[in-house]
């Protein structure tokens, strides 16, 4: 059984940092592109950052120059450090799968979410 577990969340005060983790258990980690999305209260779940097999990373200009997205092969876990955080990056936090040839925009897995929750 495939399981996505995130981790990391919390609150903490605008201009603070938070470094949230994705552990993957059950599949082979390396074959995996691995997203981080956030779903806002009232809002959509969006797209934050992404980084595939091959290290490219890519992100949403909200995110740009303040997160960074990595992964640890020997730890099966994806990381999304976020710093200079703001009070509209309060949001519940999911890091998603996906395996090859699954069409970009969809995904095989989904973890059950953190929240970060950041004050003004």
């Amino acid at each position: 059984q495939v399981q996505l577990v995130e981790s990391g969340g919390g609150l903490v005060q605008a201009g603070e940092s938070l470094t949230l983790s994705c552990a993957v258990s059950g599949t082979s980690f390396s074959i995996l592109d691995m997203d981080w999305h956030r779903q806002a209260p009232g809002k959509q779940r969006e797209l934050v950052a992404g980084i595939n097999t091959g290290g490219y990373s890519n992100y949403a200009d909200s995110a740009k120059g303040r997160f960074t997205i990595s992964r640890d092969p020997a730890k099966n876990t994806v990381y999304l450090q976020m710093n200079s955080l703001k009070p509209e990056d309060t949001a519940v936090y999911y890091c998603a799968a996906r395996r090859p040839y699954t069409i970009l925009g969809k995904y095989d897995y989904w973890g059950q979410g953190t929240q970060v929750t950041v004050s003004s």
